[in-house]
């Protein structure tokens, strides 16, 4: 099924009319589409999918076709190569897999309503009409939309609609763009309206099930983030308006569509009086990420999906710089540094992951490519690299010529170097290629040898890794001049070390900022230098010493157990980002534990070590005018807490349960999840099961609905674990988008990991069915091998998963994920009882 021949090659579209007569009931389209275009040779192929077509005609007249249903095609014989206009009449059926056109499900006052949505990314848009659906192939677009229309439905588009006749709503045509891009909606839709400076109309809509206030942030957002880009890109935003629609189902978090951004409603709607700070920051990022496509993606497109990375790692990057400008007060790059860098770093490190820039050819494939880890966190820290060694002003200059050389075309990576290397005088596709073609990371070896400070570099894995010999252009970001600003050689010699210290004064230390994809393995004698001068460390390098040493640990560089004692020094951190890197690192030590073994009843202890002095400090209620570090820091250390057992933090939670039962949803959204997990874990019953169960079908606010989520599948209790078991193919309960969390926080429970495992092996198929043909579906495997951790699990993976290995798709994440699993098993193997014994001493200090 491979598709090595591109119908683009063939067949080249200019314009569509796509007139779409959508039957909710009956859930049948009814569609005739005119494609004007250049038939490059007399036959062609134009990409279809369920539909079923009933005629063909090329300038009015009948022409042989078939439907090829196995290579997605639609085979059409011409006289002769010409420019033609070819009009097609087909059905097709509309289907509740979240691609294509789909229904959304949601109720208002118990009443079950639908919104009609599109979902075209990457290869869906031939189940709506047929068409050339490569990103190469833009055109221009007529939408002409008509259903089973009743009073007080809205129709929305990427365009403005421009008239509405005979109950068919027809919208203005479209600058050029790719298939995968169209998008329209209709159903009944509240929504709030603005205008950027510049003219450009913002817009956010979601269904009436929500509070009008909860579209506020949002449009708040969106008409910052459009006017921020128009100043940054030095290039205004091309169409009229850019509208924000949250659909109740949708298997991405979010698309950029040109014009007609849609989301997930937990990415876009939130409760302006109850949110919980991280939740605000997530929202804005992703929309400012969506937006920051609608330039880098939508008015320039990558020519074919190899190049995904050059939408999403600078969508990526550009979320954090927008945010940055917007809410200064966030300092947001501490979320890139917690998140993107943690992600990237720990996938980068497995022998046979992806690289960023990656060949593929089968549709199949296509969907593996949406590696949040690689192709969006890698690809962005790429970029920062980048934007650090050129600086803003020649970023954006480079930009600029991009844009303007390449609008409403196609472009490669190489385009966007050239672009940047114009601006700023430096081969940044020389420099850049090195992370862009090849998999993995390096470790640079810091070491004092024969009084020499010495450099070398190699790349870096966590568990078994073929060295090929692969090297860096790294940039070394060093905090003494001696050092180059690109390290290309293999090893370095920097000079007499003894002379250099004297004369900087300070620790030596590379990649300050964290910003190089690179960790720092420094020998004993830099480590406990800086160690000596911590104090003096800013927050963001105390969490890369952390960062490092614990994927040193993990890579077996370095002992686990030398982690355990350090952890101490930074366990009354008042920053955010330490607390982040300390608890990682503390909630893997939880994996070297048996349940309710004595050994986890120490580490519980260790637990309340941490954090004891920081819930004293910070409490479970925020106070007025606390600090943004406080609000994020709040809970880590009463999750750490919690797990220790901690008495009073347990009667604590337990109180405010009590105290708020009655209207749980207006628990403080910091720390409601603790709250209700404690409550499920230490008091449950039936009843607050039904309870919360019936509270998650019922609130339209997905940040609650999230919360009784993490709750319920920590329940202890057998019989309620079965029962969750049995909603999980209930979309009246759990809808599939949201499924993926369910799953991952019954396998994560002790209790409930048996059961959940045996559902997804006996209901794979369903799952498939369900899911599959989903970016995400493959995000199944990689959280289950991110909790599994004993020989016994590790053998049951591989029995389930091998036999899939030649499944178009899975291949790669089931290898990587069985090396993920083994190294785990491994490590634990080889360090438990030194890990064991380093947090007994820790303890008895």
């Amino acid at each position: 099924m491979a598709e090595l021949t591109r119908f683009y090659e063939n067949f080249q579209p200019a314009h569509y009319d796509v007139y779409l007569d959508i039957d909710r009931k009956n859930k049948l389209i009814s569609g005739k589409t005119t494609i004007v275009g250049d038939a490059l040779t007399a036959n062609f192929s134009l990409h279809q999918k369920y539909l079923k077509v009933s005629a063909v005609q090329a300038e009015g007249v009948d022409v042989p076709f078939t439907v090829d249903d196995e290579a997605d095609a639609l085979h059409i014989e011409l006289p002769e190569a010409d420019e033609v206009t070819l009009a097609i009449t087909y059905t097709a059926p509309l289907t509740d897999s979240m691609m294509g056109i789909y229904p959304s499900y949601y109720e208002v006052n118990g009443e079950k309503k639908q919104i009609i949505g599109t979902q075209f990314e990457t290869n869906f848009a031939r189940q709506a009409f047929p068409c050339v659906d490569e990103p190469e192939a833009k055109a221009t677009f007529d939408l002409a939309i008509k259903y089973d229309e009743h009073e007080g439905e809205t129709t929305i588009s990427n365009m403005p609609e421009k008239k509405v006749e005979n109950g068919v709503h027809y919208f203005e045509s479209t600058v050029r763009m790719s298939t995968y891009l169209v998008a329209f909606a209709f159903g009944e839709l509240q929504s709030k309206l603005t205008t950027t400076n510049s003219g450009v109309k913002i817009g956010v809509f979601g269904t009436k099930a929500h509070k009008a206030n909860e579209l506020d942030f949002a449009l708040d957002i969106a008409k910052r983030s459009i006017e921020f880009y128009e100043d940054f890109y030095h290039t205004p935003y091309p169409l009229p308006h850019s509208w924000q629609l949250a659909l109740p189902d949708f298997s991405a978090g979010a698309m950029e569509n040109w014009g007609l951004v849609t989301y997930r409603e937990a990415y876009l709607l939130l409760d302006p009086d109850n949110t919980a700070l991280d939740t605000k920051q997530l929202v804005a990022t992703v929309i400012a990420h969506e937006l920051a496509h609608q330039w880098f993606g939508d008015l320039v497109t990558m020519k074919w999906w190899d190049d995904l990375w050059l939408n999403e790692s600078f969508a990526n990057m550009m979320e954090y710089v927008a945010v940055d400008a917007l809410e200064p007060d966030w300092h947001i790059w501490e979320m890139f540094q917690t998140e993107e860098a943690a992600s990237a770093l720990q996938r980068d490190a497995t022998d046979g992951v992806q690289s960023v820039h990656v060949q593929v050819n089968n549709p199949a494939e296509i969907d593996a490519l949406f590696d949040g880890a690689i192709v969006y966190a890698k690809g962005a820290r790429m970029l920062v690299m980048v934007r650090a060694l050129l600086g803003d002003d020649v970023l954006r200059a480079g930009l600029k010529n991009y844009f303007a050389s390449h609008k409403y075309t196609n472009a490669t990576g190489a385009d966007l170097w050239a672009a940047l290397g114009d601006a700023s005088d430096l081969d940044v596709g020389a420099i850049m290629n090195s992370w862009l073609e090849q998999p993995g990371y390096p470790v640079v070896n810091a070491k004092i040898e024969d009084g020499h400070l010495k450099l070398s570099q190699q790349q870096f894995f966590i568990g078994e890794g073929q060295e090929v010999g692969r090297q860096w252009q790294i940039p070394l970001s060093a905090n003494y001049e001696v050092a180059p600003q690109i390290m290309a050689d293999k090893a370095l010699d920097l000079g007499d070390y003894r002379q250099l210290r004297d004369a900087n004064g300070v620790p030596f230390r590379l990649n300050v900022g964290n910003n190089s994809h690179f960790i720092v393995k420094y020998d004993e004698t830099l480590l406990n230098d800086i160690f000596a001068h911590l104090t003096d460390l800013d927050a963001i390098s105390q969490l890369q010493l952390l960062q490092d040493l614990r994927l040193l640990a993990e890579g077996r560089q370095i002992s686990y157990a030398e982690v355990v004692p350090l952890l101490v020094k930074f366990a009354d951190s008042k920053s955010n980002v330490v607390n982040a890197a300390l608890y990682q690192v503390a909630n893997n030590l939880r994996k070297f534990v048996e349940p309710d073994s004595a050994e986890e009843k120490a580490l519980q202890a260790f637990f309340d070590h941490l954090s004891h002095n920081q819930v004293a400090r910070l409490g479970w209620t925020s106070k007025a005018g606390e600090s943004n570090d406080d609000q994020l820091t709040r809970p880590y250390v009463l999750n750490a807490s919690l797990y220790a057992k901690n008495e009073t933090a347990i009667k604590s939670a337990h109180d405010l349960f009590v105290a708020n039962k009655d209207h749980l949803e207006t628990l403080s959204a910091d720390t409601r999840v603790f709250i209700l997990r404690n409550e499920v874990k230490n008091y449950g019953s039936a009843d607050l099961f039904d309870q919360l169960l019936a509270a998650h079908r019922q609130s339209s606010d997905a940040s609650y609905k999230a919360d009784i989520c993490a709750a319920l599948t920590s329940t202890p209790d057998p019989d309620l674990v079965q029962k969750l078991v049995a909603k999980f193919e209930d979309a009246e309960t759990i809808k599939p988008q949201d499924l993926r969390a369910w799953f991952r926080g019954l396998l994560a429970n002790d209790k409930g990991q048996q059961a959940a495992w045996d559902w997804i092996r006996n209901d794979w198929q369903w799952l498939e069915d369900t899911v599959g043909g989903d970016m995400e579906f493959t995000t199944y495997i990689t959280v289950t091998a991110g909790i599994f951790h004993t020989p016994q699990r590790l053998a049951e993976f591989k029995a389930f998963f091998e036999p899939k290995l030649n499944t178009p798709g899975l291949t790669r994440e089931i290898k990587m994920d069985t090396k993920v699993i083994e190294s785990r098993v491994d490590l634990i193997e080889a360090e438990k009882d030194a890990v064991h014994e380093a947090v007994a001493n820790s303890l008895n200090k």
